[in-house]
């Protein structure tokens, strides 16, 4: 495999900016005339909408529990054989979760570039940044970044705490019509932010002014260390199959890695907006993804159509996969996060009440009879039902000693789940949930 410039950009915690930094610099190397690819470590959905339109090219997940390695090499590899330069977005803190970005960093030999929200310490960044760089020996570590920056005079007493054997990559000035808004779930979606590209053009030109504009010519790393990756070969499992797949901002968690398999596998894909009122199209399978139906409650509640079709096409026998917010979708009723009860399509008995705090995150690994796949659940709501699950997803990591996870209801060829399933770690199982 051939070289290609590769950074992983990483942070001390959430919430560091590291997300508008990772848009800013894709953003700015394609302005250059480069090809840019950027991945975003963990299960995300949010920020890579953002890092698309950063870069122009569709942003893919990697994560060695939920994806796998194999399916992280050959994504990386591939990118590598047509891009110019890749980005990839850490998650959480560099060593936080397991497996971790540093973990990520090291198996895939990525230099890491730590973003530092400067905005609250002076002297100490130097031995953040220390710390960062040396906590694990083995990890290779590219510079330090200082985010939030006050003044001309804070970012002078910021470069002159780094010890001389970390790389000063310069700072980034605390700017609002740079930073990207958030709600409950993280950042808003990319079609919702009106001035998004004028954020990112704004962090880029910051950016611009950095040692990290040149950063093409002075760093050509392997971004996999496999040079002959095993790209996977697919059966068309879905040949002559048509799934519908709402798409709008209610049904908006989509991972490009799941769309990509569905087309490998055969299967043709139709995207309508049930929001906008489009009729669910001529389909043999249909796919309600997760998103805010919370936030558009009021206007799905009046979609009686949609909720009709979706009720002939379950009573038809046909396959129907709700994920989360799409699965919130089928229950007698939605309450909101202002406490006002909608109506939803009452294909499954009881009701979705949103919540003041997150109620469930982590990966989840659920054993169906199609086979096992590995997805991870985000949300506020809590689900109140009389029906019976199919059975219950595992949680990656123990809750109290806990190991159940997630409920997975079927009805007829109906599954649904708070899982986001990530179609590629089990392409048959996958396949079989869109099949009669």
């Amino acid at each position: 495999m051939a070289a290609c410039p590769a950074l992983l950009i990483a942070a001390p915690a959430s919430g560091q900016g590291k997300t508008s930094i990772v848009a800013g610099l894709a953003r700015l190397y394609a302005r250059q005339g480069n090809r840019v690819r950027v991945f975003k470590c963990g299960p995300d959905f949010l920020d890579p909408m953002i890092h698309a339109v950063a870069s122009g090219a569709p942003c893919e997940n990697i994560d060695l529990w939920m994806c796998g390695e194999e399916d992280a090499a050959w994504r990386l590899t591939r990118a590598a054989q047509d891009a110019d330069v890749i980005l990839v977005e850490g998650v959480m803190g560099l060593f936080d979760g397991t497996p971790s970005a540093a973990d990520i960093a090291r198996r895939f030999k990525l230099p890491v570039l730590a973003v530092i929200d400067a905005s609250a310490m002076a002297q100490t960044f130097g031995a953040l940044a220390h710390g960062l760089a040396h906590y694990q020996p083995d990890l290779p570590f590219y510079g330090v970044l200082a985010n939030r920056v006050a003044s001309t005079g804070h970012a002078e007493m910021l470069e002159e705490s780094i010890p001389s054997t970390i790389r000063w990559c310069g700072t980034v000035p605390r700017d609002e019509t740079a930073s990207l808004p958030e709600r409950h779930l993280g950042l808003h979606q990319a079609a919702e932010i009106k001035d998004l590209m004028a954020r990112l053009d704004c962090m880029a030109d910051h950016l611009a002014k950095t040692p990290l504009a040149e950063l093409l010519s002075k760093i050509s790393t392997p971004a996999a260390v496999s040079p002959e990756p095993s790209f996977p070969t697919m059966q068309p499992l879905l040949k002559n199959q048509t799934i519908a797949i709402a798409r709008d901002a209610a049904f908006c968690f989509l991972y490009p890695a799941n769309l990509e398999l569905l087309e490998r596998l055969g299967a043709q894909l139709k995207f309508f907006s049930p929001l906008a009122g489009e009729p669910l199209p001529k389909c043999d399978a249909l796919w309600l993804p997760g998103g805010y139906p919370e936030l558009h409650a009021a206007i799905l509640s009046q979609r009686h159509e949609f909720f009709a079709q979706l009720t002939t096409h379950v009573t038809a026998g046909k396959p129907l996969l709700a994920e989360c917010g799409g699965m919130m979708t089928l229950f007698d009723t939605l309450t909101d996060t202002q406490g006002a009860t909608h109506p939803m399509a009452a294909l499954l008995p009881g009701r979705v009440v949103m919540q003041p705090r997150l109620t469930a995150l982590g990966g989840q690994e659920a054993v169906l009879p199609e086979g096992t796949l590995r997805g991870h659940t985000f949300h506020y709501s809590k689900t109140e039902t009389s029906l019976e699950p199919l059975s219950h997803a595992r949680r990656q990591r123990p809750l109290g000693g806990k190991t159940q996870g997630e409920a997975i209801y079927r009805r007829a060829r109906l599954t649904a789940s708070y899982v986001h399933f990530y179609f590629p770690s089990h392409p048959a199982a996958a396949a079989a949930l869109f099949l009669p």
